[in-house]
């Protein structure tokens, strides 16, 4: 290579997005049965909805206390490109509809059965689902279904050929849509490429972050895919180095606030990353924004706390995986259409991971790391994938809590038997969270009643729940995290409070709470930095 040849960079402000069928995946558009039930009851009721009335949809998302709504974010413009959308997935993906049809006529058959055997039933389950089903009753004779999600994905029904990427830049859009309500469409503003979510080669593009690479590296690398949209993929590069970079501590434990719910746990030996969603710089919030050149360059673990989009992140954890050790993931019951393994979804991406049971430890350079479980924010559903993380390192007590709530203070008054006081608590208060049916709605195949619906949130903390804990843990620090408060988070969380908000109120309560026991306390939503000495 010649000295003198220019070098380049992914920029800061360039940003990605995995697609399936052109729609952003988040993890219930990954297993295949759950992403056929969203496919086909939420995305295509979408997708029908702006082109009957785009104007509609247009006005409404460009309303920003709408935020989160079912609203598409495309342009006029774009309408016979929604339409093709429609006709390839009512043409082209016959399967899908066909499974949904399956659960809902599973469902009918399953809610006849009164306890006796349906060993003979096994005959009557609709074809679609056929060898890939279990039927079984729970201890109180309730009929339901187990799914064998390690076949599922081996077999035509995981579709590798649906999925694709796109690339953009911050600069060049006012801002994301938001990630449930609108098809990502190859524009102006957007490459789009043919790759297949597992392909090394995104590796190879991530990777360019913070190593960079030649003029005739870059255009082999994209002359290796098809691509469409006006974007070029010299404009994603820059000879510019990344404007900030990783430096590790040399002693003690730093603890960084990433954004909603991530830390970096970081000693001289190990890095853990925490819920991650790692935001590119946008040029307005750089100063307040940990993005991806902040990073180790190897990450030892990455700990999952539950299946919501905001905590399991596949945009971010496809960036990461060219540099990430192990994925530590909540113990899955196995088959449970609302509750998909998120081991299985995340090895279908090629990343390296380890499933852990409650209460199981893991060591690692300077002292270990343990799943803890959690109750609460899962509307009441039968969900196993959840899991807190407590972190001891060099003496010191990290606990990140993400949504748990102390519905039961028991369970967690036995957890401080084993963990006893804490360095660092860190808990999410969103205490008014969205109704069941914003996120699981397409997965049930009868209209849930209104009542029922409102009742059921995914509602972690209010301050009564949050102050028992920091009565229990007895933290020295305390940070209330995972409100969605960051600017550049609303095309992913939807959300967009003002001062009256609950959420806002409540924190406001635990701040005073902490405040009057002299435990510093502050509610998180930037970049932030603790650095613990060593305690024996």
């Amino acid at each position: 290579m010649n000295q003198h040849e220019p070098l380049y960079y992914l920029r800061d402000d360039a940003y990605f997005e995995p697609l399936l069928h052109k729609w952003y995946v988040w993890p219930y558009l990954l297993p295949p049965v759950t992403a056929a039930m969203n496919l086909t009851g939420r995305n295509l009721r979408l997708m029908k909805s702006f082109v009957a009335n785009a104007q509609l949809h247009i006005a409404a998302s460009q309303n920003r206390g709408l935020a989160g709504g079912d609203f598409v974010n495309c342009s006029a413009d774009q309408i016979d490109d929604v339409r093709r959308l429609i006709e390839e997935l009512e043409q082209d993906n016959r399967d899908y509809f066909d499974l949904r049809q399956g659960v809902t006529a599973l469902n009918a058959l399953l809610e006849t059965q009164t306890g006796m055997s349906m060993e003979q039933l096994y005959g009557q389950v609709p074809d679609v689902l056929r060898g890939y089903v279990e039927l079984v009753y729970d201890m109180n004779h309730h009929a339901s279904f187990r799914l064998i999600e390690g076949l599922l994905y081996a077999g035509p029904l995981y579709k590798r050929a649906g999925q694709s990427v796109s690339f953009g830049l911050l600069s060049r859009v006012e801002q994301r849509p938001f990630v449930l309500s609108s098809p990502r469409l190859p524009d102006g503003n957007h490459l789009h490429a043919d790759v297949r979510l597992d392909d090394p080669w995104l590796d190879r593009v991530f990777a360019l972050r913070t190593v960079p690479a030649s003029q005739a590296t870059l255009d082999a690398l994209f002359a290796q895919q098809r691509l469409t949209g006006g974007l070029d993929y010299q404009s994603l590069f820059t000879t510019t180095p990344p404007s900030r970079v990783h430096a590790a501590p040399r002693d003690g434990v730093r603890v960084t606030y990433v954004g909603h719910a991530g830390l970096l746990v970081e000693t001289a030996d190990v890095a853990v990353l925490v819920d991650p969603v790692i935001a590119s710089r946008d040029g307005k919030h750089d100063d307040a924004i940990v993005s991806y050149s902040e990073l180790p360059a190897f990450i030892d673990y990455v700990c999952i706390t539950h299946t919501h989009m905001d905590h399991t992140c596949i945009e971010t954890l496809l960036q990461l995986r060219h540099k990430i050790g192990t994925v530590l993931v909540p113990k899955n019951s196995g088959g449970n259409l609302v509750d998909p393994s998120i081991k299985l979804m995340l090895q279908a991406l090629g990343l390296p991971v380890r499933e852990l049971e409650d209460m199981e430890r893991i060591a690692c350079a300077g002292g270990h790391i343990l799943a803890v479980p959690f109750l609460g924010e899962h509307a009441d559903l039968n969900i196993r994938s959840k899991t807190a993380w407590y972190f001891e390192l060099h003496g010191r007590r990290i606990f990140a809590g993400a949504d748990a709530a102390s519905l039961d203070e028991r369970l967690y008054q036995r957890i401080h038997a084993i963990t006893g006081d804490l360095d660092m608590l860190f808990i999410g208060m969103e205490c008014v969270g969205a109704p069941m049916s914003w996120l699981y709605g397409a997965l049930f195949t009868k209209p849930v009643p209104r009542a029922v619906n409102e009742s059921r949130r995914f509602n972690g903390s209010d301050f009564a729940l949050a102050s028992r804990l920091v009565d229990i843990f007895r933290p020295r620090h305390v940070g209330i995290y995972a409100l969605g408060m960051e600017p550049w988070f609303r095309y992913f969380m939807g959300v967009d409070y003002d001062d009256d908000a609950r959420q806002i109120v409540e924190s406001d309560q635990l701040l005073r709470f902490c405040g009057e026991r002299d435990v510093p306390a502050e509610r998180l939503a930037a970049k932030r930095v603790w650095n613990l000495e060593p305690k024996s």
